[in-house]
C-alpha cells in the first residue's frame, strides 16, 4: 500500500492527496470544488468536533442553528464585510424548476425569480446579528454566548480536499457583550481554547498571534489566529478569533439599556475552525507510509489482529483484552475479517494511522504475550497479555507526547531569524518555514514583500518582545519581529 503513496520529498502535494484517498478519508464529488467526507474521515471530524464542543460548553457557550440562506441586503449593511466575501458568494436567484419545453430535462422556471436574491452563507455574522436585534434589549441579556456547527460555501477557484473546498464544515461562535473589554477578553479566551485543542489533542504546536490590518477578517477590528507549520515548510492558519468591536451592532442596530438605563451598542466577537484542521493534522504528522493520528482524536486507538486468522481461543483472548481496554476508555477494534491476510491488515491500519496495533497468534497465546506495534515510530515489542491494558494506556500517552514533540522540534529547526532581505530570500528558497523578521508596519511594504517573494506575514506573535530593528525591505524603523512564511 505504501508504494501507492507518492513520497513527500518527490511531490508533497500529491503525497497529501494520496493519503486522503488511500486512508479512506474523502473522495471527489460530482460538484466542482466539493468533496465527499467518507466514514473514516467523518469519524475523525466527529472526535474533533465533540472535544471542541465540550471545551466551548465548559466556557459557558451554548449551541444554536441559523439559516443557510442570507438575504442579499444583509451583506450590504457592513461595507468591509461584503467587500471581503463578495467574490466568494453563491447566489440563489430562483425557487422553482420546470420541465424543458424542448424535452431536454429541466430548466429554471423564469417566473419563479426571487424578489430578493439569497446568499448561501459564506459566514453568518449578518443573519445572526439581524436576529440578535430581537434577542437583546437590556444588560440582563448579556453576554450572549452562542456557537453553531454548520456548513458554509465559499466559491473557491482552486480547491484541495479538506484544505480549501467550495463547501466545508465548521463551527462559528458569535457573542455579544456589554463592554469592549469583555469582548476582547472573549476573543482571547477562544484563541486560547483553539491553541489548547491544537496542542493537547491534535499534538500540533501553534503560534498565537494577531493578523496585520491587511489580513484581518472583513469587518473586524482585530483578528487573532493560531498558525501551524507543515512538513513542507509552509504555514497553515488553523483557527481565527475576531474582535468585531461595534461594527455589526451598528450595522444591524443592536442596542441595550445598560445598568444606568442608558442605551448603548453591544460589543461583538466571532471565531471559528473548520474541517481544514483535518488537512493540518495530515500534513503535520503523516509519513510516506500513510496517515499518522494522535491517539486522543483517532477514530480507532487500538486494533487487534488475529494471526493468521480468527480462532475460538484467539477470539476469547481478544474479547478479554478489548473489555480491559474499553474499561480504560480506549477505543478498540478486533478485526475478524476472514477475507484479508494479516499482512494486508497490518498495512491497511498503518495507512489509516491507527496508533497501536496488537497482533495475537496461537504461539503468542501459549506464551501469554502479544505483539505491540506503535504507528509513530514503527517499533514492535512483545508484552505480557496480563496487564496489557495498562501498558497500552501509557503507550498511547507516549505516542501523543512524541508526536507533539516531533512537530515542535521541526518548527524550531525551521524558524529562522533574518535581518536583511537577501537573507530573507535565501532562507525562503533553501529552507522554508517561519522567518522572523522586522517589518515597518506599512501595508505597502507587506504587499511588496508578498509580490517579490509570495511570502506573507502569518502573524505578529502575541509573545513577541519589543526589539528595535530595521525593516528587512525598506530599512525603516521597526519595534518588533513578525513571522513570514509561504502558506496554504
Amino acid at each position: 500500500m505504501a508504494k501507492e503513496i507518492t513520497a513527500r520529498n518527490e511531490d508533497y502535494s500529491q503525497w497529501y492527496l494520496d493519503i486522503v484517498k488511500k486512508a479512506d478519508m474523502a473522495d471527489n464529488s460530482a460538484v466542482r470544488g466539493c468533496m465527499v467526507i467518507k466514514p473514516y474521515g467523518f469519524a475523525l471530524w466527529e472526535n474533533m468536533r465533540d472535544q471542541l464542543d465540550r471545551m466551548f460548553k465548559d466556557t459557558g457557550h451554548v449551541n444554536a442553528y441559523f439559516p443557510l440562506f442570507i438575504p442579499k441586503s444583509f451583506l450590504s449593511k457592513e461595507a468591509e464585510h461584503v467587500e471581503g466575501f463578495a467574490k466568494e458568494c453563491a447566489v440563489v436567484t430562483h425557487h422553482r424548476l420546470m420541465n424543458d419545453p424542448n424535452g431536454k430535462g429541466v430548466i429554471v422556471d423564469p417566473s419563479a425569480k426571487l424578489e430578493e436574491e439569497l446568499i448561501v452563507r459564506p459566514t453568518s455574522e449578518t443573519i445572526i446579528w439581524n436576529t440578535y436585534r430581537d434577542w437583546i434589549s437590556s444588560y440582563r441579556d448579556l453576554p450572549l454566548l452562542i456557537n453553531q456547527w454548520a456548513n458554509v460555501v465559499r466559491w473557491e477557484l482552486r480547491t484541495r480536499m479538506f484544505l480549501r473546498t467550495a463547501e466545508f464544515l465548521w463551527q462559528e461562535g458569535h457573542t455579544a457583550h456589554a463592554t469592549q473589554q469583555e469582548a476582547i477578553d472573549e476573543t482571547l479566551l477562544m484563541l486560547d481554547v483553539y491553541a489548547k485543542f491544537a496542542e493537547e489533542y491534535m499534538a500540533m504546536p501553534v503560534i498565537k498571534g494577531v493578523k496585520t490590518p491587511n489580513e484581518r477578517f472583513a469587518g473586524a477590528e482585530e483578528t487573532y489566529c493560531i498558525e501551524a507549520l507543515m512538513q513542507d515548510g509552509k504555514a497553515l492558519q488553523a483557527g481565527t478569533s475576531h474582535f468585531l468591536g461595534q461594527n455589526f451592532a451598528k450595522a444591524f442596530d443592536v442596542k441595550f439599556l445598560n445598568e444606568n438605563n442608558v442605551e448603548e451598542f453591544v460589543w461583538a466577537t466571532s471565531w471559528g475552525v473548520s474541517t481544514r484542521l483535518i488537512g493540518a493534522l495530515i500534513m503535520t504528522h503523516s509519513d510516506d507510509d500513510g496517515l499518522v493520528l494522535p491517539p486522543r482524536i483517532a477514530p480507532i486507538q487500538v486494533v487487534i489482529v488475529p494471526v493468521p486468522k480468527p480462532a475460538p481461543e484467539l477470539d476469547e483472548a481478544a474479547r478479554k483484552i478489548m473489555q480491559a481496554l474499553k474499561a480504560k476508555g480506549i477505543t478498540v477494534k478486533y478485526d475478524t475479517d476472514m477475507r484479508k491476510r494479516p499482512g494486508f491488515k497490518f498495512a491497511d491500519y498503518e495507512m489509516r494511522g491507527v496508533p497501536v496495533r496488537l497482533a495475537l497468534g496461537m504461539r503468542d497465546l501459549e506464551q501469554q504475550q502479544i505483539e505491540v506495534a506503535r504507528r509513530d515510530t514503527k517499533e514492535k515489542t512483545f508484552q505480557p497479555i496480563e496487564g496489557i491494558e495498562n501498558y497500552v494506556e501509557q503507550l498511547l500517552e507516549d505516542i501523543q507526547r512524541n508526536l507533539f514533540q516531533r512537530a515542535a522540534d521541526y518548527r524550531t529547526e525551521h524558524t529562522t531569524r533574518v535581518d536583511t532581505f537577501d537573507e530573507f530570500k535565501q532562507v525562503l528558497e533553501e529552507k522554508g518555514g517561519f522567518i522572523s523578521a522586522h517589518w515597518d508596519g506599512a501595508t505597502e511594504t507587506e504587499l511588496k514583500i508578498k509580490e517579490l517573494t509570495k511570502a506573507t506575514i502569518r502573524c505578529i506573535p502575541l509573545d513577541a518582545a519589543e526589539e528595535e530593528g530595521r525593516c528587512v525591505l525598506t530599512g525603516n524603523p521597526s519595534r518588533r519581529r513578525v513571522l513570514f512564511a509561504m502558506a496554504y
